[in-house]
């Protein structure tokens, strides 16, 4: 189950610049702003092919023409040397930042990816991946800040007026970051009682009785806190999907710790003491057994086939309702982010 990850840029606005008699910096505003926008563009297409896109190869192809829209215009801006006139500041601060934006959209992406590679061995990369992520994106739009504040200080010097008018493309943006955050929030919620029932799953096939209990806790604590979380979530524009499927999944996960896990000790303690029989009466040779003990031994065969045949029909219905909990909530975040993250 993979994260989306998105680098949200929130730094493209539309210009509406009222200053015709000061053409040349007008011209020069311009000029940047236009490499902004294509970059915007590219910005816009990869975000489009995270959320509607399943192929790998389409979404790194996106990326990879974004990086390049980046580089063309940082090479344009980079040409202009003396900036307006020599004055060269808001220019510098448009390189640096899309040489910041091109390292960290580029080389930190594929730490990102290598980091996603184990997230779900634990909560904790898990929870560490996703702040990485975050951080990249933190100080992608920490940088444009800089260039937001040189843009308005060339704009006050040269008594250029801007108007900010958030245009469609920066609306579709911040409605992606905001749908992508909502859809982590509930993830981390659903994950946590997800990789505890993995857990759990492999004490069980390893019959270690202490750590199924203890992770039986665990999952019980789990999923009482998320549904508790869950009361305070509010449906994302109307939409209470994801907050429901995630709600249905940690039911099943304690009702999984609660009434499954007991019944698998159960199971095993009651193997366990056939296994001990079983050896006991094979250790000894026929003359040396006892009446009691062949008797004890053969009702135990009985009883080990019933409960060999009650465990595997348990197993398999929980094993079924497991996987169509896990694909109902995988499902339910595809179309959440599909329907919500605008078209191209």
């Amino acid at each position: 189950m993979k994260i989306k990850l998105l680098f949200v840029i929130t730094f493209f606005i539309s210009l509406n610049i009222k200053a015709q008699e000061f053409k040349s910096p007008v011209e020069y505003l311009s000029y940047i702003g236009k490499e902004q926008e294509n970059i915007s563009k590219s910005m816009w297409k990869y975000t489009s092919a995270v959320a509607h896109s399943k192929s790998a190869r389409r979404i790194d192809n996106t990326r990879k023409l974004l990086v390049k829209s980046i580089q063309t215009a940082n090479k344009k801006v980079s040409a202009l040397k003396d900036g307006y006139k020599g004055d060269v500041d808001y220019r510098n601060q448009v390189i640096e930042f899309l040489n910041i934006s091109e390292k960290n959209i580029n080389e930190e992406y594929d730490k990102i990816i290598n980091m996603q590679e184990v997230a779900e061995e634990s909560y904790d990369l898990m929870e560490a991946y996703i702040m990485t992520r975050d951080l990249v994106n933190k100080k992608i739009d920490a940088e444009y800040e800089k260039v937001s504040l040189a843009q308005k200080t060339f704009a006050t010097k040269y008594n250029i007026n801007l108007t900010e008018d958030v245009s469609e493309l920066g609306k579709k943006m911040k409605i992606s970051g905001e749908v992508f955050d909502y859809h982590t929030q509930l993830y981390l919620i659903f994950f946590k009682t997800n990789i505890t029932d993995l857990f759990l799953s492999q004490a069980i096939e390893k019959k270690d009785l202490g750590a199924i209990q203890q992770n039986s806790s665990a999952l019980i604590q789990y999923a009482d806190e998320g549904l508790e979380k869950l009361k305070t979530i509010k449906p994302y524009d109307g939409d209470n999907t994801m907050v429901l499927t995630t709600k249905k999944a940690l039911e099943y996960y304690k009702k999984q710790a609660q009434q499954f896990a007991p019944k698998v000790v159960d199971f095993l303690m009651f193997n366990e003491k056939f296994e001990t029989a079983k050896k006991s009466l094979e250790s000894k040779s026929d003359k040396d057994r006892t009446k009691e003990e062949i008797e004890n031994y053969n009702g135990m065969v009985k009883q080990i086939n019933k409960e060999i045949d009650n465990y595997n029909k348990i197993n398999n219905t929980n094993l079924q309702e497991k996987n169509t909990i896990i694909n109902n909530w995988n499902s339910t975040g595809d179309i959440f982010i599909s329907a919500h993250v605008p078209q191209g």
